[in-house]
């Protein structure tokens, strides 16, 4: 899948559901690969060859779900309340 495709296709999802949209495509593409060869040696020799096609991303699009907006809101809420805990906070130096 070209990027520009990805890019569209997850539009509002967070950095992080896309990395585990690419990495669920990759073990796709792994499992896929070792399903098809004779035995170890064989998928090592094979391995070289390995692609990440974009039915592995289609699939793992269908299996991975972007965070719901309600739940980016809690995190953004949850974020904002501890940059502003943090702010409030003075510098203790360490102990000697």
């Amino acid at each position: 899948m070209k990027p520009d495709e990805l890019a569209r296709k997850t539009e509002g999802y967070t950095g992080a559901d896309i990395a585990s949209i690419c990495n669920t495509a990759v073990m796709l593409s792994i499992k896929e690969h070792i399903g098809k060869a004779k035995d170890p040696e064989d998928a090592k020799k094979r391995a070289k060859g390995l692609k990440v096609a974009k039915r592995h991303y289609d699939e793992a699009m269908q299996k991975v779900k972007p965070i719901s907006s309600q739940e980016l809101r809690m995190y953004e809420r949850f974020s904002q309340q501890f940059a502003d805990t943090k702010a409030g906070l003075q510098k203790v130096p360490a102990p000697a």
